[in-house]
């Protein structure tokens, strides 16, 4: 049935892996919050900890995680390091993840044109500055 539509590709077994591999590693609300964070400037683990709540050295383990799934950048300096979201990528998919949550918790209907970005309701935590 799919193999009849002209425009259908299943992802490569890489692509998925690393796909679920992201989405492993944003399964933690702590995480998502310093993701979240970053969006809106660089950081230093200190004031990461600070914003989500937790302790440094936790916040460290997370970034570490982040940074190695590509979604965080370090940037040293002296010996401070700080911390950005990786790209433009991590950005569309962490307002994606929070759009559907809000969208879902409001029990709010279908978006129209198939988009979510293109739907007129715009919860807060979806709009990071750019």
């Amino acid at each position: 049935m799919h193999t009849e539509l002209p425009d259908f590709q299943m992802p490569n077994d890489e692509q998925v892996h690393l796909a679920a591999e992201g989405f492993r590693l944003l399964a933690d609300p702590t995480r998502i919050k310093i993701l979240w964070a970053l969006l809106q400037g660089e950081s230093s683990v200190a004031c990461l900890a600070e914003l989500v709540g937790a302790a440094p050295t936790a916040v460290s383990q997370h970034l570490a995680k982040l940074r190695l799934a590509g979604l965080v950048r370090g940037r040293r300096e002296g010996t401070f390091v700080h911390y950005s979201a990786a790209d433009t990528h991590v950005r569309a998919l962490l307002a994606e993840a929070l759009f559907h949550a809000d969208h879902a918790d409001r029990d709010l209907p279908d978006h129209p044109n198939g988009h979510p970005l293109t739907h007129q309701h715009t919860p807060a935590a979806a709009t990071a500055p750019a």
